[in-house]
């Protein structure tokens, strides 16, 4: 249904144990052609070749990687960090109020995880709006040159008819259903923008939200709570919205499909970014980033029914 957790995470025991089998013949199979031939073992996973941020990243390579099952996937290796790849560029000024960043993400054995691409924005000196055509979809690059954005960024959940699975609010229209408790929403009012845990304030149908998109887990909880503390092992490319203790909204990308949703929980609680609140949006085939008149460009997989942009504020 257009992210990771409603294609990938949805699977049953029952489906796991019917591909098994089929699995193991292919992987056999396949091992005797690469010894054969000297090829490639080919890719059985779901997981696509990353689209890294062009003039950022280079082009990872991919290792064979057998599974419980016995099944050879292949997964994105990401290059070594070098004096020419930075492991963390630091905060560098784009326009006032505006900073980038990417970071390597490493594992236990220092191992490069992900690069995440991250924006760290001041929302008083922006316009923070939902974008959303119920029941159609088109990619990222189609909604940044429609709206003329400076960032444009993927929005929450969607069906396979693309209409939104949760509340979405449009210039104060509302559409879908709010989640429970569990989700959490970026809302945008005239008080301001921020990102909220539907558990602590839940959602207001009188509120006089202007724009609203909702999506869950919840992956920091306020106050700098890890959100996601259960290990699932699924991998996928992760779109994040945070906010700091200072108030800037942040947005944070995992474009290799090397994480899960704990590891990024994880990640974000014990970072510098002095996160107040995080919340999931649409990953896997829909994450996706675009900076308007640079080099940052993280396209989605998936054409897209609803997005987040950025504009700055005229008056400013």
């Amino acid at each position: 249904m257009g992210g990771e957790e409603f294609n990938a995470d949805a699977r049953t025991c029952g489906e796991q144990r019917q591909s098994r089998c089929s699995g193991l013949v292919v992987s056999l199979i396949s091992w005797m052609i690469f010894l054969l031939v000297g090829c490639q073992v080919p890719a059985f996973d779901q997981v696509p070749t990353p689209i890294m941020p062009v003039g950022i990243e280079t082009t990872p390579t991919k290792t064979a990687v057998p599974t419980s099952s016995g099944q050879i996937i292949s997964t994105p290796t990401l290059p070594q960090p070098t004096a020419t790849i930075n492991p963390d560029t630091g905060w560098q000024a784009v326009q006032p109020g505006l900073e980038r960043r990417h970071i390597f993400v490493l594992d236990k054995e220092n191992q490069p995880r992900d690069r995440l691409a991250i924006l760290r924005l001041d929302p008083t000196l922006f316009d923070v709006r939902v974008v959303y055509r119920p029941g159609e979809a088109q990619s990222l690059e189609t909604w940044q040159a429609e709206t003329n954005a400076l960032i444009t960024i993927n929005g929450g959940f969607f069906t396979e008819d693309h209409y939104a699975t949760g509340l979405t609010v449009v210039d104060g229209e509302a559409f879908g259903v709010s989640y429970g408790d569990f989700a959490g929403m970026l809302a945008v009012t005239d008080a301001g923008t921020d990102v909220r845990w539907l558990r602590e304030r839940p959602f207001n149908p009188n509120e006089a939200l202007q724009y609203a998109v909702q999506s869950f887990p919840v992956l920091v909880k306020p106050g700098g709570i890890l959100g996601f503390p259960e290990e699932d092992g699924n991998l996928a490319r992760r779109t994040v919205i945070g906010q700091d203790e200072n108030g800037n909204l942040l947005f944070i990308i995992a474009p290799s499909g090397l994480m899960t949703l704990h590891q990024m929980s994880q990640w974000l609680t014990e970072s510098d970014l002095n996160l107040h609140i995080a919340l999931n949006l649409d990953g896997g085939p829909s994450t996706g980033l675009l900076l308007a008149n640079s080099d940052l460009i993280i396209s989605a997989y998936s054409p897209l029914p609803a997005i987040i942009t950025v504009h700055q504020k005229i008056n400013n």
